[in-house]
């Protein structure tokens, strides 16, 4: 049984508009936590903030005991290409720390008219460059220059240079005992510019480079993309994979032979995204997701180890406090045998995007 200790504020900065968090325990026992900050536009002048900004920088915030954090953040990257998104963190085996984002760049309309097509535009202004890798070696302290995954044969789209999408998606990657890390990356690859599909890749020194696996879930009518993977104790890997144009709903495709193949992806019958699967360590599957209806908030499920339950499982709300639907993404890490951090953007009634956090208690350990 999970029950709700207190929320707590993380990071907050009234002059931006801070989103799309993760967490990490780095290899001397500290957390590390990367998240997406950009100038806040309303204090600006304007009528509303964006998720695309030519300012959009990598910071970092770090804490001892994952409770208490201080507001002095870092400057972790900043892309010179354009705006970086989704900072999404994996503490490797070796102590090591691998970090995938993707990258918007900034163009005039008219120079955007003369690129090579197909290309993705944001708010008329903004291309995807599609996604970007740093390392680091030294628990965060120093990264390296940003470098590509591979670019999936079936990618369609092109950046602002006019060559292939490197690969690109927000959520957990997973680094399995032999030291393979699988990450699922979204794929332009429908005829509906708007329609994208999920693959695995994999790379086995670390990060540094990558191969192809295979196709995780694609549909003429449905779209994937944000997703998160683990692998059961059974050796299934499973991944839970956000949607858009099915209402919503969150979608859920497995593995049974090492990522060779997945079987045809599941309906998971709730509506709830983007989501995050941490496995606890008393064996269950902790998934939390944003709800951008109303009431506005954070919620989860608690899966069987094999997370064949999901239909079933009851949902557990986190907060319904939210002041509107810009907030969630979250992602979670075990404090400890007891406890678990659930960390996420939200928007509470003074329209400033934060990072914020809730202590939960596992009482089944």
């Amino acid at each position: 049984m999970i029950s709700k200790i207190k929320d707590i504020i993380i990071y907050r900065n009234a002059d931006f508009h801070c989103a799309f968090p993760s967490i990490i325990r780095t290899s001397n026992g500290n957390y590390l936590l990367a998240f997406r900050k950009a100038p806040n536009r309303i204090k600006l002048g304007e009528d509303r903030n964006y998720h695309v900004d030519a300012n959009s920088y990598l910071y970092m915030i770090r804490s001892k005991d994952g409770i208490i954090w201080n507001n002095n953040d870092e400057l972790l990257y900043a892309n010179p290409l354009g705006g970086s998104q989704d900072p999404c963190l994996l503490q490797l085996r070796n102590g090591d720390i691998f970090l995938s984002s993707y990258l918007w760049s900034f163009s005039k309309p008219e120079i955007i008219l003369k690129m090579k097509k197909p290309i993705t535009v944001k708010s008329d202004y903004f291309v995807l460059m599609g996604g970007y890798c740093l390392k680091s070696t030294n628990e965060g302290k120093n990264w390296s220059k940003h470098y590509p995954p591979l670019s999936i044969s079936s990618e369609t789209r092109y950046n602002s240079f006019g060559k292939k999408l490197p690969s690109f998606n927000r959520g957990s990657l997973y680094e399995n005992k032999a030291g393979n890390i699988f990450w699922v990356v979204a794929s332009q690859d429908q005829e509906d510019p708007q329609k994208k599909s999920a693959h695995l890749i994999c790379s086995k020194d670390s990060g540094l480079t990558w191969e192809y696996m295979c196709v995780v879930a694609e549909d003429k009518s449905v779209s994937f993309n944000e997703t998160s993977i683990i692998e059961t104790p059974a050796g299934n890997i499973v991944a839970f994979m956000r949607t858009n144009y099915f209402e919503g709903h969150a979608c859920i495709a497995r593995s049974i032979n090492g990522g060779l193949s997945f079987q045809d992806w599941r309906d998971m019958g709730f509506t709830g995204y983007p989501l995050h699967a941490l496995q606890l360590k008393d064996g269950k599957v902790l998934l939390t997701y944003g709800y951008r209806n109303k009431p506005y908030g954070i919620r989860a499920r608690i899966l069987n180890a094999e997370c064949t339950n999901y239909e079933t499982a009851p949902e557990i709300i986190i907060r319904d406090d939210g002041a509107s639907d810009d907030l969630g993404y979250p992602w979670s890490i075990e404090l400890d045998s007891n406890n678990i951090l659930v960390i996420y953007y939200f928007d509470d009634k003074n329209n400033i995007p934060f990072i914020a956090g809730t202590i939960l208690k596992n009482d089944n350990t």
